[in-house]
């Protein structure tokens, strides 16, 4: 718990960053063996790319990083719920652990109907209040 929080820590401040961007403000590490290999933020509004949340960001730099498509023996920490999208990138790179902050009652993949794979561990609730507060933040901003 104690490194999920620290991990999850390193999350929101990606998300932090999104947000100073304008970005929806979400946040992603890749953890493998105890060490950070990959960690991105939402790109969509930067790059006009729907597809460019921070979890395929971070999926894409870990995969490189590790030089190979799946992420066997990894964790990834997510500020907030993957959508259904996310869960089947994470589902395709066979994502050993899944740590996420805030669930994601609208879009997320367990109301959405998407799937992780089977073997992924999931971890909920870690620093949720944190990272709830944070997209309520940005939203409250744009109305």
């Amino acid at each position: 718990m104690e490194n999920d929080e620290y991990f999850m820590d390193i999350a929101l401040n990606e998300a932090l960053t999104a947000f100073e961007e304008g970005e929806v403000p979400v946040g992603a590490v890749v953890v493998a063996d105890g060490r950070i290999i990959a960690r991105a933020h939402n790109l969509t509004e930067r790059l006009n790319d729907v597809t460019a949340h921070a979890e395929m960001q971070a999926i894409t730099m870990a995969a490189s990083y590790l030089g190979g498509k799946y992420l066997k023996g990894c964790t990834m920490y997510i500020t907030l719920e993957p959508c259904a999208m996310c869960a089947g990138a994470l589902y395709w790179s066979q994502l050993s652990r899944l740590v996420y902050g805030a669930a994601d009652l609208h879009r997320g993949y367990n109301v959405m109907g998407g799937l992780l794979h089977p073997k992924t561990e999931i971890t909920t609730g870690i620093k949720a209040n944190e990272c709830t507060e944070l997209i309520k933040q940005f939203f409250m901003k744009k109305r």
